[in-house]
């Protein structure tokens, strides 16, 4: 079966830390999928969470990883990373194959 999403390496390490230290249940997985609506389109979502009905399971690097029959379409390419600065810190979503918006000047 085809994986629809990536995980970074540095994802990979805040999401096995997060698992390890934060009494996180062993039979939870990573569960990523999407809120729909508003005018932005969509946004994305990241918990830990056991498996129901209608879920695709995966395993990435140790992680096992949830996601909703119905939210795979909107997750394919999508690659799952974590960013750390001085004004931000946490999960990014990208998806590297669908350009990015250029304005166009006149």
């Amino acid at each position: 079966m085809l994986i629809p999403i990536t995980i970074t390496e540095k994802a990979q390490e805040e999401i096995k830390s997060i698992m390890e230290h934060k009494n996180i249940p062993s039979d939870y997985s990573l569960r990523v999928g999407v809120k729909g609506g508003g005018c932005g389109g969509m946004s994305y979502a990241l918990g830990f969470d056991k498996s129901k009905d209608g879920d695709e399971q995966f395993e990435l690097e140790g992680i096992p990883v949830l996601i909703e029959k119905k939210h795979v379409m909107f997750l394919m390419g999508m690659q799952v990373d974590f960013y750390e600065g001085n004004d931000a810190r946490g999960f990014t979503f990208v998806n590297p194959d669908i350009p990015k918006r250029h304005d166009v000047q006149e």
